[in-house]
């Protein structure tokens, strides 16, 4: 079956038209040309960090650096010479995480002098431990390419000693199959490598969102194995999107507002710092990350964000693992991002081989804070005495575009130092009080198995153990909306939580989520409907949303008759609603609605959060 198409050829011939009067070439015999966009001029630079590589003929060179970090290897490539260079130290152990959805198995290398080949044994050393990854967004691969030369400098040159008071876990790509997915033409605003692969996974998710949820495989054995191997700091190695400036390696984490403030007060103070001069000592130009609120006006400020748990370094503040985002400047050369990032990497296991203890003392006052209430997400203040800093920018001109119609931004190349505001988001958006557990009905297996995933303690109380009754508190889900479009695989949701204090028994098979535990404040994040990053938000409780016992009208009228006649009150507040609402005195439906609703044959579970919060009074 065929279907007419609409008329395109006035669009045609007016577009035409309008490309001569421009005096733009145009014509069917003109072919486009997709070699990489124009960007905007580079800065000269040539930071002491170049000594970092090896020359071309080196046996140990690494592909990458083969090309003169103009290029970057395949998996294959990665994973060949990874498993030549494990043979030839003692010191490493290549440990596979699991598959991907096309079946490609993520790696993970295990760093340590005394040769730990499994997460019991290197518990056993007692050392801290420093995890990073790169290529969580595959197009973003710098992290794996300055990984690579990093591991063989630590077991084959001159940086063995640095592994003595510490131990490295080494992911080089966390998206495999995104990664494989590689072309020239993977992110059009990036400078270099030659060809990379892609933002997201095989299924189109994006796993810097999946942290909360836990949809996909590649996020799920990445929390495995934070669960069963510990790590003490966390790296997450990115490339940026967005606007000009003249720093090239940028990172940041949340601050010490929000859900771990000894651990983000540690980063702040301890390892910013040691970042900071190493990086300068080589010739880069450090900074803050950099969300602008106007990319064509740096002086409207730049965003101190503070991540949710669906991202990286918003989910290791949830779950007290301090956490750090590093995005390096897209729109500086490769070679120069890869050499930062090596110096980042070598700076971090430093620090934390001299200063672990103090980060493992400021994470279990983190572990061991139950506070009373939780914000669940953060947003600006409307009103705030915002800190002024300088902004490491590069000059911009404003030109009118004949293509787009409007103005386009032209960056000089020249440098320019911006006074600007720095927009905390630090004020909650939401805050819940803390309940003594929550209650998870068994009808719901896959919330359950993603708490457990996470590492949350789970109870699951039987017989005898199963209470009769529980004080407790139930949402009632008002003026819920679904969002217009899916996003991560999810039809995102959001309603006004309504708290009702009842008493209630737990169905049989209900597990109990108890939040005085280490990661009680990740189970509430999961947990409150209020949460951006709920499980409710993500979609996952949509059916309670959903009608589906009805009445007819035949029945309703007699009833609401009676209800009328023997409900004073009732009728006084019938009256009330229909002189002040048209829209309900205008629907008959709605007007028999009102009645049934205060019926027993009314679904008493709909619009009700399955989830229940057990409060102080009672305990199981």
């Amino acid at each position: 079956m065929s279907f007419p198409l609409p008329s395109c050829r006035p669009t045609l011939l007016a577009g035409a038209l309008i490309l001569v009067l421009l005096g733009i070439p145009g014509g069917s015999a003109a072919q486009p040309s997709f070699e990489p966009a124009e960007l905007p001029p580079l800065p000269p630079w040539d930071g002491a960090s170049r000594a970092l590589m090896r020359a071309a003929d080196d046996p140990w060179v690494t592909p990458s650096e083969a090309t003169g970090l103009t290029a970057s290897p395949s998996y294959d490539e990665t994973v060949a010479w990874l498993g030549k260079l494990v043979a030839a130290a003692p010191e490493l152990t290549l440990v596979s995480l699991g598959l991907s959805p096309e079946g490609r198995e993520i790696w993970m290398v295990v760093a340590d002098a005394s040769g730990a080949r499994t997460a019991r044994e290197l518990a056993a050393t007692g050392k801290p431990v420093l995890l990073a990854h790169g290529g969580i967004h595959s197009g973003e691969i710098d992290g794996k390419d300055a990984g690579l030369m990093f591991l063989r400098d630590l077991v084959l040159g001159d940086k063995k000693a640095l592994l003595e008071p510490v131990s490295f876990l080494f992911i080089p790509i966390l998206n495999v199959d995104g990664h494989e997915r590689s072309s020239a033409y993977g992110r059009i605003n990036q400078r270099g490598p030659t060809e990379m692969g892609w933002r997201t996974n095989a299924r189109n998710l994006n796993l810097n969102r999946d942290f909360a949820k836990l949809d996909s495989p590649e996020l799920r054995a990445l929390v495995r194995m934070i669960e069963e191997w510990s790590p003490d700091l966390y790296l997450d190695l990115h490339v940026t999107d967005g606007a000009d400036y003249q720093y090239d390696i940028t990172f940041g984490f949340n601050g010490s507002h929000a859900w771990s403030p000894a651990s983000a007060t540690w980063m702040e103070e301890v390892l910013t710092p040691a970042l900071m001069l190493d990086l300068e000592e080589q010739g880069h130009i450090p900074g803050p990350l950099v969300f602008l609120a106007d990319k064509r006006d740096p002086t409207r400020g730049n965003y101190g964000w503070t991540a949710g748990p669906r991202f990286s370094n918003g989910y290791g503040d949830a779950r007290h693992l301090p956490t750090v985002l590093v995005e390096n400047h897209s729109l500086k050369p490769y070679d120069q991002r890869v050499l930062g990032t090596y110096v980042l990497l070598e700076s971090s296991l430093v620090t934390l081989g001299e200063r672990g203890e103090a980060l493992r003392q400021a994470v279990e006052l983190d572990r061991a804070r139950r506070p009373a209430e939780l914000p669940l997400g953060w947003r600006v203040p409307a009103e705030a005495d915002f800190p002024q800093v300088d902004f490491l920018g590069i000059a911009s001109r404003l030109e009118l575009s004949p293509i787009s119609g409007g103005l386009r931004q032209v960056w000089t190349g020249e440098p320019a130092t911006f006074r600007i505001p720095v927009l905390t988001v630090n004020e909650p958006t939401a805050i819940a009080t803390r309940p003594q557990a929550y209650w998870i009905p068994a009808a719901w297996p896959e919330v359950i198995e993603r708490l457990e995933l996470h590492g949350i303690q789970v109870e699951r109380p039987a017989g005898d153990a199963l209470p009769a009754e529980i004080e407790a508190e139930v949402y009632r889900l008002e003026e819920a909306e679904l969002a217009p479009d899916p996003f991560e695989g999810h039809v995102r949701v959001s309603a006004r939580a309504v708290a009702e204090r009842r008493r209630w028994t737990p169905p049989p098979g209900a597990v109990r989520v108890p939040t005085d535990q280490p990661l009680g404040n990740l189970a509430m994040l999961l947990l409150e409907p209020a949460a951006p990053d709920s499980f409710f938000q993500w979609g996952f409780y949509l059916e309670v949303l959903q009608r589906t016992e009805y009445f007819e009208a035949y029945v309703a009228e007699p009833l609401a008759e009676r209800m009328l006649a023997e409900d004073p009150a009732l009728a006084q507040e019938f009256r009330r609603r229909l002189a002040s609402d048209p829209e309900f005195a205008a629907d008959s439906r709605a007007r028999l609605d009102f009645f049934y609703r205060r019926t027993p044959y009314s679904d008493a579970r709909w619009n009700v959060y399955p989830v229940v919060r057990e409060v102080a009074g009672d305990s199981p």
